[in-house]
Order: structure tokens, then C-alpha cells, then sequence
């Protein structure tokens, strides 16, 4: 065999098949390729977009921590304002109470005394009725009078 030829139709076959891989090789393979970078890419975006989404939502966690943690705060403050009213007015209301009690106490004791007036007066009058009714009774004994008188003599003598 000639070394021209085998040259020749070496270099013809590797024409043809160069040819026939750019032909129909070749776009496949490019097609898969840029596929890939296409996945790659959009997988790259999407990471991209889930890091923003998870800054955001991490962002937008803190906030509403905070706008929680400042309405228990509001709550809390309104639970103490309302516990200092409630405790506000039970003193108003047991220092009223203790007034109308102590009033009422007051109108009693008051009573009482009127009533242990009224029956001491009533005592004494009757005392009184008694020993005049008494007194009238030995002034009018004559015989008691007179020893009466004879005892006041013998006395003064």
C-alpha cells in the first residue's frame, strides 16, 4: 500500500468524521450543555431567591418579635394600670364601708346612750316618786312625827 493513500484516506475519513459529528453530534451535545447551564443557572437564581426570601422572612420574624414583644409589654403595663385601679378602688370601697360601719356604729352607741338615759331618768323619777311617797308617808304618821321631833330634842339637849 501506497503511504500517499492511507495519508489521504485517513485524513478523508477524519473529514467525514468531523463533518458527521458537528452534524449530528455535536448540537446534541451542545443542547445538553446549555441545558445544563440553563438548570445550573436557574438553581443558582433560585438559591439567590431563597436567600433574599429567607433575609426577608428573617426580617420580617425579628419584626413581628418585636411588635410582640411590645404589645406583652402594652398588656403587661394596661394589667398593672388596671390591678393599681382595682386596688384603688377596693380602698375607696372598704374606707367607705369602714365610714358607713363606723357612722353606723356611732348611731348606735348614740342610741344606747339616749336609751340608758331615758331609763336612768325613768330611775330616778321613780326613786324620787319612791322616797317622797316615803317621806310623805312618815310626815304624815303623826307618831313618827312626833318621835321625830323628840328625837331632834334629846339631841340638841
Amino acid at each position: 500500500m501506497n503511504i500517499n493513500f492511507t495519508l489521504i484516506s485517513q485524513a478523508v475519513a477524519f473529514s467525514i468524521f468531523v463533518w458527521f459529528t458537528v452534524k449530528f453530534v455535536w448540537p446534541p451535545l451542545l443542547r445538553a450543555i446549555e441545558e445544563r447551564q440553563k438548570q445550573i443557572a436557574d438553581g443558582l437564581a433560585a438559591g439567590e431567591r431563597g436567600k433574599k426570601e429567607l433575609e426577608l422572612a428573617s426580617q420580617r420574624s425579628s419584626e413581628a418579635l418585636k411588635e410582640a414583644k411590645q404589645h406583652a409589654t402594652e398588656i403587661i403595663t394596661q394589667a398593672e394600670k388596671r390591678a393599681a385601679e382595682i386596688v384603688e378602688e377596693a380602698k375607696d370601697s372598704a374606707r367607705i364601708e369602714g365610714e358607713r360601719i363606723l357612722t353606723a356604729a356611732k348611731a348606735e352607741i348614740e342610741h344606747e346612750i339616749f336609751g340608758a338615759k331615758e331609763a336612768l331618768r325613768q330611775q330616778i323619777a321613780n326613786l324620787a316618786l319612791a322616797g317622797a311617797t316615803k317621806i310623805l308617808r312618815r310626815e304624815v304618821n303623826a307618831k313618827v312625827h312626833a318621835d321625830l321631833l323628840a328625837s331632834i330634842q334629846e339631841e340638841l339637849k
